[in-house]
C-alpha cells in the first residue's frame, strides 16, 4: 500500500494546488454554496463526517423515489430490485477493501458497531481471565470501549501502548509487552485528532507472531489511502462511510472468512436465521448472521455510489492535495503567536490540531463559526491521547480534497479574530 507523507508547503500556491482541479471538485457539492453567519461556508470538519457529492445524493433520491423496498424474501419486483443492488454494493464493498470474496464483509451501522460486534462476538469466544488486549494511547473511544466491555466480560484485561519522541506508535514497546496472554491487538490505522498513520502491516506481523488477531480502526485512514486488507495483514477492518462522501448510519466491516465463521451472532432478529423454535434458534452463515433485522438499504446504496466516487478520483493526486492544504494551515499556525500545534508522526493524514494560548477551544470554534468555518473542538472523543497531549481539548481542522487555500487563509484570519476578541 503507498505511504502517504506529508510534505510541507511554503505557500498557497504549491504544485499540487495549481493542479488540481478544484472548480470541477467542488462544483459536485452543492452544500458548499451555503453560506454560515453571511459568510461562504468553510467546511473544515471532514474527519468528523464529509460532505456529500451529488452521485451520492443522487443515488438516495432514485432508491426512496422510485425503488424503495425491503431485501431478501421478497418475491415482488420492488425487493427483488433492491436486493440485487444491495448484495452489488457488497462486493462493490468487498472490491474497495481489497477482501477475498464479498462474504467477508459485512454491513454494520458504522464503525462503533463495527468494533462493538467484533468485540462482543469475537472477543467473547476467544477472551478469559488474565488474557489481554492491546491498544495505543491514539485510539479514538469507539476502539477503547468496546475492549473495556468485552475485557470486563472476560476477566481480561486492556493494555495500552505509548508513542515514540517522534509522535510514533512504539513498536518496541509493543514487542515488550505482547505476550502469549494477547488474544487481540486493536489499532486505528490512523489517528482522528493528528492524523499520526500506523504501520499496519508491520503490526500485523507482531501480533500474529505471538498468535494474536489484529482489528484496524480504519474509520480515518479509508476516507483518504487506498486500502488493500490482504497487503496491510489485518484480520478484521472496520470503516464509516459517512467520513468517505457516503451516507450516515451505515458501515463496513472486513473479517477474515475464517474468522467470522466461528463467531456467534451478535444480535439477533429476522434475516440471520436457519430455523426458528420456540426454545432455541440456529443461525445462517456469515455474513447474513451479523445483519440481523431490516437494513438501512437505501444509505447501503449511497454507499455503493460513494465508493463509486472514489473510485473515479486519483486517489493518490487528492491526498497529496490534502496534504499541502493541510501543511500550509500548519505552517501559517505555527507562525502565530501563542499557537500550538499538536505534534504527529511524519507519516500523517490532513488533520491538524492546535490550541490557542488563553482561549478554550469552543470559544476559537464559536468564533471560527462567526466567519463560516467549521471546524471540531472538544477531546475528540480521545482522551488518552489528550492526556499525552497534556492539554484537556483541541480545535481541529481537517481536509477533503473539495477545500482550498482561500479557506486556509478565512482559518488563520478566524484565529487571528478568536485572539483579538479574547485579548490573547
Amino acid at each position: 500500500m503507498p505511504v502517504a507523507t506529508a510534505t510541507a508547503a511554503q505557500s498557497s500556491t504549491g504544485p499540487n494546488a495549481s493542479r488540481w482541479p478544484i472548480e470541477s471538485v467542488r462544483a459536485e457539492f452543492p452544500i458548499l454554496t451555503r453560506s454560515i453567519n453571511g459568510q461562504p461556508l468553510v467546511y473544515l470538519d471532514n474527519a468528523s463526517t464529509t460532505q456529500k457529492p451529488l452521485k451520492v445524493l443522487d443515488a438516495l433520491n432514485e432508491f426512496y423515489v422510485h425503488g424503495a423496498a425491503n431485501v431478501h424474501r421478497g418475491v415482488h419486483t420492488l425487493s427483488q430490485e433492491a436486493s440485487a443492488a444491495y448484495e452489488a454494493v457488497r462486493q462493490r464493498a468487498a472490491d474497495f477493501l481489497g477482501a477475498e470474496s464479498s462474504d467477508e464483509i459485512v454491513f454494520t451501522a458504522g464503525t462503533t458497531a463495527g468494533l462493538n460486534l467484533v468485540a462482543g462476538s469475537y472477543g467473547g469466544l476467544v477472551l478469559g481471565p488474565g488474557d489481554e488486549v492491546l491498544v495505543s494511547v491514539l485510539e479514538h473511544h469507539s476502539n477503547l470501549v468496546p475492549w473495556h466491555v468485552a475485557a470486563t466480560r472476560a476477566g481480561a484485561v486492556v493494555r495500552g501502548i505509548g508513542l515514540t519522541s517522534s509522535h510514533e506508535l512504539d513498536l518496541d514497546e509493543l514487542r515488550r509487552t505482547i505476550s502469549k496472554r494477547t488474544k487481540i491487538v486493536a489499532i486505528g490505522h490512523a489517528s482522528n485528532v493528528v492524523g499520526t498513520i500506523n504501520p499496519v502491516r508491520e503490526i500485523a506481523g507482531i501480533a500474529h507472531a505471538a498468535g494474536a488477531v489484529l482489528v484496524v480502526d480504519g474509520a480515518q485512514s479509508a476516507p483518504h489511502l487506498p486500502i488493500d486488507v490482504r497487503t496491510l495483514g489485518c484480520d478484521f477492518f472496520v470503516c464509516s462511510p459517512h467520513k468517505m462522501y457516503g451516507p450516515m448510519g451505515v458501515g463496513l466491516l472486513f473479517g477474515k472468512a475464517a474468522l467470522l465463521e466461528r463467531m456467534p451472532p451478535f444480535m439477533g432478529g429476522g434475516g440471520m436465521i436457519e430455523r426458528v423454535g420456540v426454545a432455541s434458534s440456529t443461525y445462517t452463515r456469515p455474513p447474513a448472521r451479523f445483519e440481523a433485522g431490516t437494513p438501512p438499504v437505501g444509505e447501503i446504496i449511497g454507499l455503493g455510489a460513494a465508493i463509486e466516487y472514489l473510485a473515479g478520483q486519483n486517489r493518490l493526486d487528492a491526498l497529496a492535495y490534502e496534504l499541502e492544504l493541510s501543511e500550509t494551515a500548519i505552517a501559517r499556525l505555527e507562525e502565530l503567536r501563542g499557537v500550538a500545534v499538536a505534534p504527529a508522526g511524519a507519516d500523517r493524514l490532513p488533520v491538524v490540531s492546535f490550541t490557542v494560548e488563553a482561549i478554550h477551544p469552543h470559544d476559537v470554534g464559536t468564533v471560527l463559526d462567526r466567519f463560516g468555518v467549521a471546524v471540531r473542538v472538544g477531546h475528540h472523543c480521545a482522551q488518552p491521547l489528550m492526556e499525552h497531549l497534556g492539554v484537556p481539548a483541541t480545535v481541529r481542522a481537517s481536509f477533503a480534497p473539495y477545500n482550498t487555500m482561500e479557506e486556509v487563509d478565512r482559518l488563520i484570519a478566524g484565529v487571528r479574530e478568536a485572539q483579538r476578541v479574547f485579548g490573547a
